[in-house]
């Protein structure tokens, strides 16, 4: 999927669409993400030394996770419930190709439980789990 197919399934619009690409394969999202690093979020962290904050590379796996959930989203906003066991093993870069892996552990709608990886070619940066609450609005 490219972005005129994610928009169709995630909210997210403008600088807050953090996935440029993703591939659904069984039971899988595989999600990429080019840091250009012109982005808003680069801008005063740091001055010189530009990394990816912590929060966003969440983002980015968590709106890659968002994707398996197509069928729940419809009509819905998911919203995060919860973020455990993050872990971040190495920086995020501009010149960086984020690749992120994601599947679902279980579902108890309107709550989905998913658990994923962000990995910068064979370098793991972040792995955590995710609970979101799907809300129609």
């Amino acid at each position: 999927m490219r972005k005129d197919e994610i928009i169709t399934i995630l909210p997210h619009r403008g600088n807050m669409l953090l996935i440029e690409e993703v591939v659904l394969d069984e039971g899988k999202a595989k999600g990429r993400y080019f840091v250009r690093g012109d982005e808003w979020f680069l801008d005063g962290h740091f001055p010189g030394n530009p990394v990816v904050p912590g929060v966003i590379l969440c983002e980015i796996l968590a709106q890659s996770a968002c994707l398996l959930l197509d069928e729940a989203t419809r009509g819905a906003t998911p919203y995060f419930a919860g973020i455990t066991s993050a872990k971040f093993k190495a920086s995020v870069r501009p010149g960086d190709a984020i690749e992120t892996e994601c599947y679902i552990l279980r579902a108890r709608p309107p709550f989905y439980f998913t658990s994923g990886k962000l990995c910068v070619g064979d370098k793991l940066c972040l792995k955590a789990e995710f609970t979101f609450a799907m809300k129609n609005e």
